[in-house]
């Protein structure tokens, strides 16, 4: 049923497939998550159970959810107008982040009632009702764990893929109320409250988890290393660049992913003919990846004297300095005494914390044992480029 679904929805709109899917998803969460919080909150309320009650509001807090996937994936499926050039994907990472605020003030209202359970607790009413709700609960929630990993499969949704694991989890938070009800109802002690309270630190904990994560996306984190890497291997591979700089990667929503990057490339190259060569960069890291890259050009006088025999040198001093230090932008100023020697130096994480001033001495004076006299004028690159 679930491939028909799919199915259906690909062939509709195969443009906006994620949109589709992601609709779906949080129609088929909504309607099974409104169905367990309608049939936990009665039986909840017929036992008097606060365990019960708490799993009931946890099952309405995912049904708030799928309401709030339902909109954000809508939201986000809108084409880039003049007010969001780079489109509206990132209403995703909105929508997540009030899910997760939701999903962390229900656990600490139940963390509240459950701690009155402990402090003044009362005996559970169980019945057959009871135990049959609870255990087909926890076969939906294996279904809605599928549905939800198949689905964000379908799209690479890190979305949908927290939502699933969310279900999964839920199945214990489930299994757990069952087991305090049959403990309840084999040994008459009343743990009902305890189990309460572990249930609702656990949806705190989900719920400043989510928090955490989707406050990233918004901010900005690293890139996947599998884009990066893609990246990197085009650019390393391209035969007619001396070589790149300055990789920035960008994203504004799982499908709007934009870079720019330095090219270095021979100074005597025409201007069309250095076009050309970056435009094709552009196209095959586009087709291939799906990333939007914008290149800019760096000259290097690569049969000029001067960068002939300074750049092996330079490049031998950072590399015996540490393997990680790479140059860029080198000119030399020969009209100075001694010549002045100008290029960016990339500072690798494990240098991150050595003072530039410090850094700039030990490279001059290993040059400089090494070569003829020199001023090195250094521009320290610490961002975190890639």
């Amino acid at each position: 049923m679930l491939n028909f679904l799919i199915d259906k929805i690909t062939k509709r709109s195969k443009a906006n497939k994620r949109t589709g899917v992601g609709i779906l998803a949080g129609l088929l969460g909504l309607f099974s998550n409104l169905a367990l919080f309608i049939a936990k909150f009665f039986i909840g309320s017929l036992s008097g159970s606060v365990s019960i009650m708490a799993d009931a509001i946890n099952n309405l807090s995912d049904t708030a959810s799928s309401v709030i996937t339902l909109v954000g994936f809508k939201i986000a499926g809108k084409p880039a107008d003049e007010g969001h050039p780079y489109g509206h994907e990132r209403f995703e990472y909105i929508s997540g982040f009030v899910i997760s605020i939701l999903v962390t003030y229900v656990g600490v209202r139940f963390l509240d009632s459950s701690f009155v359970k402990i402090i003044h607790p009362s005996s559970v009413l169980l019945s057959p009702i009871v135990y049959i709700v609870l255990v087909l609960s926890i076969l939906l929630k294996f279904w809605q764990g599928f549905m939800y990993r198949k689905l964000s499969r379908e799209i690479d949704s890190d979305t949908l893929k927290a939502t699933a694991q969310d279900s999964i989890n839920d199945v214990y938070t489930t299994i757990a109320v069952l087991i305090s009800a049959i403990i309840e109802w084999l040994s008459g002690w009343r743990i009902d409250g305890y189990i309460g309270f572990l249930i609702a630190l656990y949806i705190i904990y989900s719920g400043l988890k989510m928090l955490l994560g989707f406050i990233n996306d918004l901010m900005g984190v690293r890139p996947p290393e599998a884009e990066v890497l893609a990246i990197r291997k085009h650019l390393d591979n391209y035969p007619n660049i001396i070589g790149y700089h300055d990789l920035l990667i960008h994203s504004y929503g799982p499908n709007s992913v934009f870079a720019s990057v330095h090219i270095e490339v021979n100074q005597d190259w025409s201007l069309s003919h250095a076009h050309e060569v970056i435009d094709a960069i552009e196209y095959e890291v586009k087709e291939d990846v799906g990333v939007d890259l914008v290149c800019h050009l760096d000259p290097y006088p690569i049969n000029d004297p001067d960068f002939k025999r300074i750049a092996p040198e330079l490049k031998k001093t950072l590399k015996d300095i540490h393997p990680h230090l790479r140059f860029h932008d080198l000119r030399v100023d020969k009209t100075t005494t001694p010549e002045t020697i100008y290029f960016d130096l990339v500072v690798p994480e494990e240098l991150k914390k050595t003072e530039n001033s410090h850094l700039q001495d030990i490279i001059s004076q290993h040059f400089i044992a090494q070569n003829e006299p020199a001023k090195l004028n250094i521009t320290f690159d610490r961002t975190y480029l890639l």
